[in-house]
């Protein structure tokens, strides 16, 4: 039977635990010389402009031996009415896997309900679930284990967040988000993980959320198709950068992420950006390896 990757709560904790431990394997450069997925083709469905989730996935495939057909939505006959049920089991005629990188989460469910094939969500406006195994993998590596690690995040309550609430499920994470009023994770899925046991809390103070973190975590204020909110964003996050001063509150040996792109001097500094604490280019490396994993167990 297919599996598909639509949140990151469709993976065990097992599964994702292999996962990460196949992506280290396969950065360290075990098995280079093999091509799993030889012969395979798998299409990359964009309706959202990438740098990072596009290039990683592109290289990955075809570093596993596989075909990637990089897909624009608008040149397909989606913009001419076409339903997205009937593309989905057009298009699992001719691939084998298809990436999607779209707005709505509906839009995901819907093209894998009708495909055949495995279907992996790139990034919807309510999850990420790709970037969390990045992230999980950039967490271990740089502190050699995940359970019991304090991830403070601090900004808006976005996609990125509701997947890295349920890593913290998953992997055992403790997660203290700090944002301002209105701005929260999804409450579905922070209540369901809470439920189910994971150690996760809200908070608005940043200062008090960054206080003995092992990991700070942070992204933009403004996504993609909030550009109408700019300055509003700006005021309401103001106190909510990842500075200097925020820094100083972690554990000394404390790590900053940041799932990129960034708008440096908000959500930033590039004093706290480009230091020594930054692994914020590892962790968009790390994209391609967690990806390739991924892959190697989903297409068949």
């Amino acid at each position: 039977m297919k599996k598909d990757l639509l949140t990151l709560l469709d993976l065990s904790s097992k599964e994702t635990e292999n996962i990460l431990k196949r992506a280290a394997e396969l950065k360290s450069g075990k098995d280079v010389s093999t091509c799993p997925l030889i012969g395979k083709s798998i299409g990359l469905m964009f309706d959202k402009t990438s740098t990072r989730t596009r290039i990683s996935f592109q290289t990955g495939i075809y570093q596993l031996g596989a075909q990637a057909i990089y897909i624009n939505t608008k040149d397909l006959q989606l913009g001419r009415g076409e339903s997205i049920e009937d593309t989905a089991k057009v298009l699992a005629r001719y691939l084998h896997g298809i990436v999607i990188r779209t707005y709505s989460q509906n839009t995901i469910e819907k093209l894998a309900g009708n495909a055949s094939i495995p279907v992996i969500n790139g990034l919807t406006d309510l999850h990420h679930p790709c970037q969390a195994l990045a992230d999980m993998l950039t967490i271990k590596e740089k502190k050699g284990r995940l359970k019991g690690v304090r991830l403070a995040y601090i900004g808006d309550g976005n996609n990125v967040v509701n997947s890295l609430l349920e890593a913290a499920l998953l992997t055992g994470i403790d997660m203290v988000i700090a944002c301002p009023k209105g701005y929260e994770p999804d409450k579905k899925i922070y209540e369901m993980v809470l439920s189910e046991g994971a150690k996760v809390e809200i908070k608005t103070d940043p200062g008090e959320a960054a206080r003995d973190a092992d990991v700070l975590y942070t992204d933009v204020w403004i996504s993609m198709g909030q550009e109408r909110e700019i300055e509003r964003r700006k005021r309401i996050f103001k106190r909510y950068q990842v500075n200097r001063d925020i820094l100083s509150l972690a554990k000394p040996d404390a790590i900053v992420m940041h799932c990129l792109p960034a708008h440096r001097g908000e959500e930033i500094t590039d004093d706290v950006m480009d230091s020594p604490q930054s692994v914020v280019i590892d962790q968009a490396e790390n994209r391609l390896h967690a990806q390739k994993a991924l892959l190697e167990m989903l297409i068949k």
